[in-house]
This record gives structure tokens, sequence and C-alpha cells, in this order.
């Protein structure tokens, strides 16, 4: 399973997921994304992934995993704006089904700047957060980090990458979602992307209901196990 970032293109983000999928017995890598590079998109980011894939699969080759005769089909787990790369990818290596965490879930030749207009994204936050009793006014405390341990805020805040603008100008072009499973797992506690407005974009973008667990935006850090857990059922 490759696990793909959100903003900021910061494999550590997954580092607890990936841990315990590793546990349960799968294979599960999370990439790095040229994320601070401005003359970086899309396409390098899907590059990057491709890239970690096809290493894996000569690595798996070299200590004689030769199942299937070629490279096998990944499973792809796109959390937040890495959900506009993976359509990129699936389309270069042999994919079994996609995971969208608390995803920005593109449509075919939608940038990621115009997401946010096209699905409603500010009424929704601001609707949710006075429903919930939450600053309407964006912060990084409020909508990220309210649910992270103070180990874990910190190793983040130490080391965060600024995202440059460079993705969202880039369509996501594809032709259409693959003849394969496609599955959402939404944050129940999510303030950035509320749980309601991910439903809605599920259902109207890929015909599917999510799978609702505990944990805000940052659901990998603040939640890992059920993160993980989540993922291990469709594995």
């Amino acid at each position: 399973m490759v696990l793909i970032p959100g903003a900021g293109g910061q494999a550590w983000v997954w580092h607890l997921v990936e841990t315990d999928l590793r546990r349960r017995g799968y294979d599960a890598f999370a990439v790095d994304l040229p994320a601070a590079d401005e003359s970086k998109g899309l396409p390098a980011y899907a590059d990057a992934v491709v890239s970690a894939i096809r290493d894996r699969a000569v690595r798996d080759r070299a200590a004689g995993d030769r199942t299937g005769g070629g490279q096998a089909p990944v499973t792809i787990a796109a959390y937040s704006l890495g959900a506009f790369t993976a359509p990129l990818v699936w389309q270069r290596v042999p994919a079994r089904q996609v995971i969208f965490v608390n995803a920005m879930i593109p449509r075919p030749g939608e940038t990621p700047g115009a997401w946010w207009d096209n699905v409603g994204w500010e009424q929704a936050r601001t609707t949710a957060a006075r429903r919930n009793g939450y600053s309407p006014d964006f912060d990084l405390d409020t909508y990220f980090l309210h649910d992270i341990p103070a180990d874990l805020r910190e190793q983040m805040l130490g080391g965060d990458v600024p995202q440059s603008p460079g993705p969202f100008g880039d369509k996501c072009l594809f032709g259409g979602w693959p003849g394969i499973p496609r599955h959402v797992i939404a944050g129940r506690d999510d303030r950035f992307f509320p749980v309601e407005l991910q439903q809605r974009v599920a259902r109207e973008r890929l015909g599917v209901e999510p799978d609702v667990v505990p944990g805000g935006h940052l659901a990998a850090l603040s939640r890992p196990a059920e993160l993980a857990a989540a993922l291990a059922r469709y594995l």
C-alpha cells in the first residue's frame, strides 16, 4: 500500500499508520512529495509516487518475491490534497484499489485551486464551526492541531514544510474513475473538511458512502490505530 501525503508533502504524517500496518503484515510505505518547490506540481508529485512504487517492486524482485511475474497491483491511499495525485498514479502503475482519507476528491480536469469553491468548502467549514461551538475564524490550532498529542504537535511544527502554490493550478487529467474499488474514509472530528462535506462530495463524485472514523483532519497522527484498522479492512 502506497500512502500519499497531503499539503506539505511529508511522508512523516503517515508514520504511525505505516508502522501499524506493517505490524499487521502489510507492506505499507509513505512517499515524500516535492511540495516546497514552486516549480513542481501534480505531474512531479505523481512522478515521486510512481518512482517509489517501482523501486519497491524492484526491491521485492531482488528479495525473491516474484508473485504474478511482474509488478503486483498496489493499493493507493491518498490523504487530503494527495487525492489530486492519485489519479495520475493509477494511470501509470497497476492499482488494486484507491482509498481517499479526509480527501479533496477531484473531478476529471479539475484543479486543486478550484476544488474549494466547487464543493462549497468555506460555507461547510463555517457552518460546522458555528454548529459545534468552535471559532469559524481559521487558525492552525483550531482546525488542524486540536486533537494531536503534544509531543506530535511539537514534532510536526518543528519539521513543517510549507506547501508551494505549484500544484494548485494544475488540472487533474484523467478520463474517469477506474474499474477498481474506490473507498472513502472521513474523520468524524475533522474541522477542516467537516464530515458532512466529505460525505456529500463522496456521494456526488464517487457514488460511495464514506466510512467514518474518530479523529480530525490529521487522524493519521491523532487516531492512527483507528485509521490503520479502517485501512486494513480493505486489505
